[in-house]
């Protein structure tokens, strides 16, 4: 069983994103783990990440201003694979990253480092050819995207090649600003679990534990970014107890859904 398949089957699983060299990164990474969180996303640093609000493009500057880098992030990710075997741990960025190198490299760097999956926001499935095939052969997931406008016709072509889980954004537009209502969640959800055997995880806008375990009512896993980044952003390298409260409030409101739902 993968680490995806492992923390997705004990129902409703709390998906965390922080990025690279904002903060302490490994501390906070560890109070992720700590607090509950089952599945980790590590945001790589980019000067143009413009699928994200003001909260991660500020995370950006700040790591980039720190001097993070690629190799830096490959460092983390290796590190925390070794205190942590167990945890899913996903590389969420964007391509020039990820291929500027080629597209092999970066994968088998992943391998190496023991990263699970890869999450990248501005590849679409028609270009697939560009990073999917190298993640594949290296043993890594590719992760895909599906937004409120990914329709039936072109739900097939994301679906193709896909790995780990099905990540729904649930807004149209930038991280962080928006949450979309409840029932438009659950028909959502409904429609793409009918289409993939994928855990569907929801994320955009989910800032609070009554939020999370609303939509872990229905979906199989919730995705919180933007809070964590403000945490970090208001303590800096003395987030980690903070991020870890944070996440344990999410945990048991997740968690605790399943309870409630059965």
């Amino acid at each position: 069983m993968t680490r995806f398949a492992s923390a997705f089957s004990k129902g409703p699983a709390l998906v965390t994103f922080i990025t690279a060299g904002d903060g302490d990164t490994a501390a906070n990474l560890d109070a992720l783990v700590a607090g509950g969180a089952d599945v980790i996303e590590l945001g790589m640093p980019f000067t143009d990440p413009m699928a994200d609000g003001p909260a991660i493009q500020a995370a950006n500057l700040r790591a980039l201003g720190k001097g993070t880098t690629t190799v830096d992030i490959f460092g983390h990710a290796a590190a925390f694979r070794a205190r942590h075997p167990d945890v899913p741990l996903v590389l969420m960025g964007y391509a020039n990253p990820m291929t500027i190198r080629g597209s092999d490299w970066f994968a088998a760097e992943c391998a190496k480092a023991g990263v699970d999956g890869v999450i990248c926001v501005d590849i679409p499935s028609e270009e697939d050819a560009e990073l999917g095939p190298s993640l594949r052969a290296a043993g890594v997931d590719l992760i895909r995207l599906a937004t409120p406008t990914t329709d039936a016709a072109r739900l097939p072509d994301v679906l193709n090649g896909a790995g780990g889980f099905l990540y729904y954004v649930s807004v149209a537009g930038i991280t962080g600003l928006q949450q979309a209502a409840q029932t438009s969640i659950e028909d959502a959800v409904a429609r793409l679990k009918a289409a993939t055997d994928l855990p569907v995880a929801v994320g955009f806008g989910v800032r609070t534990p009554e939020q999370a375990a609303a939509i872990a009512k229905v979906a199989d896993g919730v995705v919180v970014g933007s809070a964590f980044i403000d945490i970090i952003a208001e303590h800096g390298d003395a987030a980690a107890p903070h991020v870890e409260a944070f996440t344990r409030t999410l945990a048991d409101a997740i968690h605790g859904a399943k309870e409630i739902a059965a």
